[in-house]
């Protein structure tokens, strides 16, 4: 990890800058646009779960998984985001599929889960909490909410340092088992160059964890 850390962005910041990007720019103009989730869809098949089973995507967005997933036949799927205007597309893509899926409107560290999920899917969201304390409010958000698996995509080492305006924390594999250890172990790892809208490549790392049971 870098060295500096960068200034601590505030909930509400995080909203107006999401909303503000999400009503202004299309999905060919965000770098973050990924139309098949190739390794998130890997990694969630690796753990052969039945289709009934709880899966969240923190940080969803525009994401195309849910789609994907309720191809696939999967029944309970919810999505979180800090932006409606997020959410709403997605609706509005999804169409009468939407009435399926669960939507949270929250900043990831204001969500107050009313259950737990078998498995809790964030590419990309993590890596913006810069701030040690919010990073471990995330830990301590997960450690409740996820009965089974953690897969976590985030900017590795070599990836960018900023995004969208602001600035990330980038990880290894190390790092991240570290940030997660003791409640999660470490199942597999992929390193991954997501190519953006724009040909440029991003190089991400996604660990896929599951719960210890004995903490």
């Amino acid at each position: 990890m870098d060295e500096k850390v960068p200034p601590r962005i505030s909930m509400e910041t995080r909203q107006e800058h999401w909303n503000k990007i999400y009503s202004t720019k299309t999905p060919n103009e965000v770098s973050w646009t990924e139309q098949l989730p190739a390794t998130s869809l890997e990694l969630i098949h690796s753990i052969e779960l039945p289709r009934s089973a709880s899966i969240i995507d923190c940080g969803a967005g525009e994401s195309h998984l849910a789609d994907h997933l309720l191809d696939e036949g999967y029944t309970d799927i919810s999505l979180l985001d800090v932006s409606g205007e997020a959410l709403g597309i997605t609706k509005k893509r999804l169409g009468a599929r939407a009435k399926t899926v669960r939507f949270y409107i929250s900043d990831v560290l204001e969500f107050k889960p009313e259950r737990q999920f078998d498995v809790w899917h964030d590419r990309a969201t993590f890596h913006f909490l810069t701030d040690i304390k919010d990073q471990q409010a995330y830990v301590e958000l997960v450690r409740s909410a996820v009965k089974d698996y953690l897969l976590i995509g985030t900017f590795s080492d070599q990836g960018p340092k900023r995004c969208s305006g602001l600035d990330v924390q980038q990880y290894n594999v190390d790092s991240l088992t570290a940030t997660f250890s003791p409640y999660f172990e470490l199942l597999t790892s992929r390193m991954r160059d997501h190519i953006t809208p724009f040909g440029t490549a991003q190089n991400f790392i996604f660990c896929l964890f599951k719960r210890r049971r004995t903490v």
